[in-house]
Protein backbone atom coordinates (compact mmCIF):
# COMPACT_ATOMS: atom_id res chain seq x y z
CA UNK A 1 0.00 0.00 0.00
CA UNK A 2 0.99 3.22 -0.92
CA UNK A 3 0.36 6.03 1.65
CA UNK A 4 0.84 9.87 0.41
CA UNK A 5 2.55 12.06 2.93
CA UNK A 6 0.25 14.99 3.14
CA UNK A 7 1.99 17.32 5.20
CA UNK A 8 3.02 20.18 2.90
CA UNK A 9 4.99 22.64 5.29
CA UNK A 10 6.32 23.22 8.44
CA UNK A 11 5.72 26.78 10.46
CA UNK A 12 5.65 28.61 13.16
CA UNK A 13 2.22 30.85 13.38
CA UNK A 14 1.21 33.58 16.00
CA UNK A 15 -1.79 31.31 17.44
CA UNK A 16 -4.27 33.88 16.94
CA UNK A 17 -4.09 34.00 13.68
CA UNK A 18 -4.98 30.13 12.70
CA UNK A 19 -8.70 30.20 12.16
CA UNK A 20 -10.91 27.95 14.20
CA UNK A 21 -12.85 24.79 12.01
CA UNK A 22 -16.65 25.93 11.75
CA UNK A 23 -17.11 22.25 11.43
CA UNK A 24 -14.95 21.29 14.77
CA UNK A 25 -17.11 19.35 17.32
CA UNK A 26 -14.85 18.68 19.82
CA UNK A 27 -15.91 20.70 22.54
CA UNK A 28 -12.93 21.07 25.94
CA UNK A 29 -14.51 21.51 29.37
CA UNK A 30 -12.98 23.20 32.11
CA UNK A 31 -11.20 20.66 33.41
CA UNK A 32 -9.27 19.56 29.94
CA UNK A 33 -8.35 23.09 29.52
CA UNK A 34 -6.79 22.95 32.53
CA UNK A 35 -4.79 20.19 32.13
CA UNK A 36 -3.66 21.26 29.20
CA UNK A 37 -2.22 24.79 30.68
CA UNK A 38 -0.54 22.52 33.44
CA UNK A 39 1.21 20.29 30.44
CA UNK A 40 2.40 23.60 28.48
CA UNK A 41 3.31 25.13 31.73
CA UNK A 42 5.60 22.23 32.90
CA UNK A 43 6.65 20.63 29.28
CA UNK A 44 5.85 23.16 26.57
CA UNK A 45 4.99 22.71 23.09
CA UNK A 46 5.61 18.95 21.95
CA UNK A 47 3.37 18.39 19.06
CA UNK A 48 2.33 20.71 16.08
CA UNK A 49 -1.20 21.84 15.66
CA UNK A 50 -2.50 20.71 12.03
CA UNK A 51 -3.86 22.97 9.35
CA UNK A 52 -4.80 23.93 5.77
CA UNK A 53 -4.46 27.03 3.38
CA UNK A 54 -7.66 28.12 2.52
CA UNK A 55 -8.72 30.89 0.39
CA UNK A 56 -6.83 34.07 0.76
CA UNK A 57 -3.69 32.38 1.90
CA UNK A 58 -5.09 32.01 5.75
CA UNK A 59 -4.81 28.83 7.38
CA UNK A 60 -7.53 26.69 9.20
CA UNK A 61 -6.96 24.67 11.66
CA UNK A 62 -7.80 20.98 11.14
CA UNK A 63 -6.61 20.03 14.68
CA UNK A 64 -5.08 21.83 18.17
CA UNK A 65 -7.88 24.55 18.55
CA UNK A 66 -7.80 24.18 21.81
CA UNK A 67 -3.96 24.87 21.82
CA UNK A 68 -4.37 27.43 19.76
CA UNK A 69 -7.04 29.00 21.82
CA UNK A 70 -5.23 28.34 25.60
CA UNK A 71 -1.98 30.26 24.02
CA UNK A 72 -3.40 32.92 21.28
CA UNK A 73 -0.27 35.10 21.74
CA UNK A 74 1.95 32.61 21.40
CA UNK A 75 4.30 31.60 18.16
CA UNK A 76 2.62 27.66 17.64
CA UNK A 77 4.06 25.06 15.79
CA UNK A 78 1.72 24.00 12.82
CA UNK A 79 1.70 20.69 10.04
CA UNK A 80 0.49 22.64 6.77
CA UNK A 81 -1.28 20.44 5.49
CA UNK A 82 -1.90 19.69 1.63
CA UNK A 83 -5.32 18.34 2.08
CA UNK A 84 -9.13 19.58 0.58
CA UNK A 85 -11.97 20.67 2.51
CA UNK A 86 -13.35 16.77 2.52
CA UNK A 87 -10.39 15.92 3.24
CA UNK A 88 -9.86 17.95 6.42
CA UNK A 89 -13.76 16.94 7.20
CA UNK A 90 -12.58 13.40 7.35
CA UNK A 91 -9.83 13.97 9.18
CA UNK A 92 -11.87 16.25 11.97
CA UNK A 93 -14.15 13.18 11.82
CA UNK A 94 -11.99 10.84 12.91
CA UNK A 95 -8.51 11.99 14.32
CA UNK A 96 -9.12 11.93 18.01
CA UNK A 97 -11.39 8.93 17.85
CA UNK A 98 -9.06 7.15 16.41
CA UNK A 99 -6.91 7.55 19.34
CA UNK A 100 -10.10 6.71 22.11
CA UNK A 101 -9.66 3.07 20.29
CA UNK A 102 -6.13 2.55 21.83
CA UNK A 103 -6.20 -0.26 24.40
CA UNK A 104 -4.60 0.20 27.50
CA UNK A 105 -1.81 -1.97 29.00
CA UNK A 106 -2.57 -1.53 32.90
CA UNK A 107 0.63 -2.59 34.08
CA UNK A 108 2.66 -0.26 32.02
CA UNK A 109 0.28 2.48 32.45
CA UNK A 110 0.84 1.65 36.20
CA UNK A 111 4.78 1.82 35.96
CA UNK A 112 4.79 5.06 34.20
CA UNK A 113 2.41 7.20 36.02
CA UNK A 114 4.76 5.78 39.24
CA UNK A 115 7.66 7.74 37.31
CA UNK A 116 6.05 10.54 36.63
CA UNK A 117 5.95 13.77 39.08
CA UNK A 118 4.08 16.76 38.38
CA UNK A 119 2.51 19.97 40.37
CA UNK A 120 -0.54 20.76 38.38
CA UNK A 121 -3.56 19.42 40.67
CA UNK A 122 -5.39 18.32 37.29
CA UNK A 123 -2.46 16.48 36.04
CA UNK A 124 -2.23 14.48 39.12
CA UNK A 125 -5.52 13.55 39.41
CA UNK A 126 -4.83 12.16 35.56
CA UNK A 127 -2.20 10.46 36.66
CA UNK A 128 -4.37 8.91 39.63
CA UNK A 129 -6.80 7.50 36.89
CA UNK A 130 -3.45 6.18 34.87
CA UNK A 131 -2.14 4.54 37.95
CA UNK A 132 -5.01 2.98 39.06
CA UNK A 133 -4.50 4.28 42.09
CA UNK A 134 -5.48 1.95 45.53
CA UNK A 135 -5.08 4.44 48.03
CA UNK A 136 -7.20 7.16 46.43
CA UNK A 137 -9.54 4.60 45.98
CA UNK A 138 -9.33 3.48 49.67
CA UNK A 139 -9.66 7.13 50.76
CA UNK A 140 -13.21 7.68 48.59
CA UNK A 141 -14.38 4.38 49.94
CA UNK A 142 -13.68 5.57 53.75
CA UNK A 143 -15.43 8.55 52.98
CA UNK A 144 -18.34 6.88 51.21
CA UNK A 145 -18.31 5.05 54.72
CA UNK A 146 -18.88 7.77 56.67
CA UNK A 147 -21.74 9.13 54.83
CA UNK A 148 -24.71 7.88 56.56
CA UNK A 149 -26.71 7.78 52.72
CA UNK A 150 -25.42 7.96 49.30
CA UNK A 151 -27.28 8.60 46.35
CA UNK A 152 -25.33 6.67 43.36
CA UNK A 153 -25.44 6.40 39.72
CA UNK A 154 -23.73 4.26 37.65
CA UNK A 155 -23.04 4.72 33.52
CA UNK A 156 -22.38 2.34 31.17
CA UNK A 157 -19.71 4.14 28.80
CA UNK A 158 -19.31 3.21 24.90
CA UNK A 159 -15.52 3.46 25.75
CA UNK A 160 -12.90 5.78 27.52
CA UNK A 161 -12.77 8.55 26.28
CA UNK A 162 -16.64 8.93 26.59
CA UNK A 163 -16.02 7.83 30.24
CA UNK A 164 -13.54 10.99 30.22
CA UNK A 165 -15.62 13.19 28.75
CA UNK A 166 -18.73 12.41 30.90
CA UNK A 167 -16.06 12.41 34.13
CA UNK A 168 -14.73 15.83 33.06
CA UNK A 169 -18.28 17.41 32.10
CA UNK A 170 -19.24 15.95 35.57
CA UNK A 171 -16.81 17.26 37.97
CA UNK A 172 -16.99 20.48 35.93
CA UNK A 173 -20.61 20.56 37.27
CA UNK A 174 -19.56 20.05 40.60
CA UNK A 175 -20.31 16.72 41.35
CA UNK A 176 -18.16 14.05 42.69
CA UNK A 177 -17.53 11.28 40.47
CA UNK A 178 -15.53 8.34 40.21
CA UNK A 179 -13.92 6.34 37.80
CA UNK A 180 -14.81 2.58 37.45
CA UNK A 181 -13.58 0.01 35.07
CA UNK A 182 -15.38 -3.16 35.25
Amino acid sequence: MQIRDRIQDFRRVLARDLQPNPRNWRTHPAPQQDALRGILAEVGYAGALLAREVAGGGLQLVDGHLRAETTPDQLVPVLVLDVSEAEANKLLAFYDPLSSLAGRDEELARQLAAEVETSCPVLQELLQSLRGDQAADAHAAESDDALAASYQLVVQCADEAQQRELFERLSAEGLSCKVLTM
